[in-house]
């Protein structure tokens, strides 16, 4: 029995693969419904991986969790919103019949003795499962570092939201909310602890993206965005008496704002639901194998942009959805479990299988 906790493209992305090589005991448990993440984006947010059709040159579309599908070409867009990606999952899920159970809350796992014991109510329901595979995924699990603040993953449009703002953070989600604000009219102010918003890396998992970029030139951003680099945020705090928020920097100074700020502090790792499975590095994330096994317990595994290898980070869809594989072969080889060669080949052939991790750090020659 193999127990994937999780219905978003990395669970369902495994489910397939597990289908794929005729292996029916298996489970996908979701809390919410298969997507869930997606459906709860803000209405305005796009992917900032392009989706583009080009299996006919062995390309496969970044977005895609499985070779032979394209978001691409089932929307007819390039960037989707997290509805349409919704959606998406939901059609795989229902193409290959994926044993999926949603409205299903996972309370523990604890291993006990060679299986593992998944909890899935409060007065202690369950079954054994020999395998665990971790699909949790980030949105879910806002970081919320401050007593005040609505947080980017709380927005359902930037349309409800009023008046100039202050922004807090520095990354993908401060530049969205930065990019949809001003394009409604509005100002902001962004303060992050970095020396400059703008750092331009080979990684698109440690830089914005060139989509991100793009969208916030296009505004003319110097008569409506003003930066704060070098600006690090200790807490926030209300001022009843005069209807303000009390922002404390970490040099001392105060920015007060009748606007509540908008905070985009990141997501958590969704593994830390379960964080007596995993080892914790000093980053808060789980340390794995080389397998993207836990070190703790043996036969659980971690999926989705949780994962980290040495300086590799697999946040984006095109990243984790090529260790997949990796973790398949894994469990076939301890469980004494069949595999379809042909399977594995087209993996690899659509770059769906990265074992050898040393050709991630790349540099640009331009």
């Amino acid at each position: 029995m193999i127990t994937i906790i999780g219905g978003g493209p990395a669970g369902i992305g495994m489910g397939v693969l597990l289908k794929q090589n005729e292996i029916d005991d298996f489970i996908i448990l979701e809390k919410d419904e298969i997507g869930s993440t997606f459906f709860q984006w803000p209405e305005e947010t796009r992917f900032i991986t392009p989706s583009f059709t080009a299996h006919g040159f062995s390309h496969l579309d970044l977005n895609a969790i499985l070779p032979e599908t394209s978001p691409a070409y089932t929307f007819g867009k390039e960037h989707l919103s997290g509805e349409e990606y919704g959606d998406y999952l939901g059609m795989i899920a229902e193409h290959y019949k994926l044993p999926v159970s949603e409205n299903t809350q996972v309370h523990k796992v604890e291993k006990r003795e060679e299986k593992y014991w998944v909890q899935t109510s409060e007065n202690g329901d369950g079954f054994f499962s020999d395998s665990v595979i971790i699909a949790c995924g980030e949105f879910q699990f806002p970081k919320r570092p401050f007593k005040y603040g609505i947080h980017y993953g709380d927005v359902t449009s930037w349309k409800e939201i009023e008046g100039d703002r202050i922004i807090i953070g520095g990354g993908e989600s401060a530049a969205d909310a930065a990019y949809h604000l001003i394009k409604d009219g509005n100002k902001v102010d962004v303060y992050y602890p970095a020396k400059k918003w703008f750092n331009i890396e080979v990684d698109p998992s440690r830089t914005l993206s060139p989509f991100t970029r793009e969208r916030l030139n296009s505004l003319k951003l110097q008569d409506r965005i003003f930066e704060h680099p070098m600006s690090r945020v200790v807490s926030i705090e209300k001022d009843n008496e005069k209807d303000m928020f009390l922002i404390q920097l970490e040099n001392g100074d105060v920015v007060e704002t009748i606007w509540e700020p908008i905070i985009c502090t990141g997501f958590g790792s969704g593994a830390k639901q379960f964080k007596e499975l995993f080892e914790w590095n000093e980053k808060g994330l789980p340390i794995l194998t080389e397998k993207d096994e836990s070190t703790l317990a043996p036969s659980v595994y971690l999926i989705g942009p949780n994962v980290r290898q040495s300086n590799t980070i697999f946040c984006f869809i095109y990243k984790f959805r090529q260790r997949f594989a990796i973790i398949a072969e894994d469990i076939f080889f301890h469980h004494n479990l069949s595999r379809n060669q042909e399977v594995f080949d087209m993996y690899k052939k659509s770059a769906m299988y990265l074992d050898d991790l040393s050709c991630c750090e790349k540099d640009c020659a331009c």
